[in-house]
């Protein structure tokens, strides 16, 4: 099979990596930077597993810029392209889509289209209606930043939606999971077909049930803290029971990143004509816990606040709609000094902070250091750090 996969980000990343095993597989992007990173082996982003697979010599992969992709004898096309969340329309933006779905149709090619960029609920019979084209499927990512390549390699299950005004299409569904399904590393992977705007559900009620129970650990988190209650043990207990489960129980400053914000407003505004309370309120939870640090913070009365990292998890190398900034933000509008320490910034200042390469001059200056995830470079300096990290991972 040929595969053409458009968008070098996580997502695109990990489906070319992982199809290029068994496939010819050509990978696209606007960066003509992250294509020769590509195409010297080395990953544009920071994920383990795609660094030592794109150093394989069996891997059929390679990189080309937007300007030069052929689509003409392609079997598949993935869009794997951003879909940022627009505030102003409420509503993701999914130009980037439409402009590759245009160019694809101009070019004459038959390959079967598969969106793996996150979309409302809808959305793909809404494109297929506006370029009178059925041959178009909805495939949901469940990926972890920095683990994409591996959630890949062992998926929880695939999901693959088909154009129910196109019968043949739920075949091409299951041949594509298939397809998926080869290139794994589990012995058995469940496949799930459905029709497109299934699909984009599950994706948009996966990601927010997971930031409703990040929510969930933080307001008990807060109640804990305001009470002088153990927080640990109050957790440990709770998810002893195996209805709940002990993972994704770890506090944070809040949820952020790629998905979670995005996708809980989008699933928000797609209820607006539907009963409900629970989704409409977790973006207000995440709002109210960051204030909530901001004032603990404050409550401290430091002179000069550390922040440790902007990135949102652990090792990991993004701080997209990270919890970090927006207290940040919160803490100069009310006068307080701030300084940050963070190793992918390339400049020497960041919202008007003084930003420190020197991690020792930086736990110096720091009257306390604000850690959102609490790594083992800072426990020299624990008497100065706050944090509500309380396992020391995601």
């Amino acid at each position: 099979m040929r595969v053409v996969v458009v968008g070098a980000g996580y997502v695109g990343m990990a489906n070319a990596v992982l199809l290029a095993q068994h496939n010819e597989v050509v990978i696209s992007d606007i960066s003509e930077e992250r294509i020769n990173l590509i195409n010297e082996k080395k990953s544009p982003i920071k994920d383990k597993e795609l660094e030592e697979y794109l150093k394989r010599d069996d891997l059929n992969l390679t990189g080309v810029t937007s300007q030069e992709v052929d689509y003409t004898d392609a079997n598949y096309i993935i869009i794997a392209t951003p879909t940022n969340y627009d505030e102003d329309k409420q509503y993701f933006d999914t130009s980037s889509i439409e402009s590759v779905v245009e160019n694809i149709l101009e070019s004459g090619s038959k390959a079967i289209i598969v969106i793996k960029s996150t979309i409302p609920v809808g959305y793909t019979e809404k494109l297929s209606k506006m370029f009178n084209c059925t041959n178009i499927l909805f495939s949901p990512e469940f990926l972890r930043e920095g683990r994409a390549l591996y959630d890949n390699l062992y998926p929880s299950r695939i999901i693959v939606g088909w154009n129910k005004e196109n019968s043949d299409m739920e075949e091409k569904a299951y041949e594509f999971a298939k397809l998926i399904e080869q290139a794994t590393l589990k012995e058995e992977t469940k496949i799930i077909i459905m029709n497109t705007e299934e699909a984009e559900g599950v994706k948009l009620f996966a990601n927010t049930y997971l930031a409703l129970r990040i929510s969930f650990f933080n307001e008990l988190d807060t109640y804990a803290e305001m009470r002088g209650l153990c927080s640990e043990k109050m957790i440990e207990g709770v998810c002893d029971d195996p209805r709940i489960g002990q993972y994704y129980n770890n506090p944070s400053f809040g949820y952020g990143g790629y998905c979670l914000p995005k996708d809980t407003k989008q699933l928000a505004i797609q209820f607006s004509d539907i009963p409900s309370k629970i989704i409409k309120s977790i973006s207000e939870s995440n709002g109210l816990r960051k204030g909530y640090i901001v004032d603990q913070i404050f409550k401290m009365n430091p002179k000069i606040i550390g922040i440790y990292r902007l990135s949102m998890k652990k090792s990991s190398d993004n701080y997209r709609q990270s919890s970090m900034i927006d207290i940040v933000e919160q803490l100069n509008d009310r006068g307080k000094e701030v300084i940050i320490y963070e190793p992918m910034l390339n400049t020497d200042e960041f919202m008007g902070n003084k930003v420190y390469k020197d991690l020792a001059e930086f736990k110096k200056e720091s009257t306390i250091i604000v850690a959102n995830r609490c790594e083992e470079e800072i426990l020299d300096s624990i008497e100065k750090v706050y944090t509500r990290d309380l396992y020391t991972r995601d």
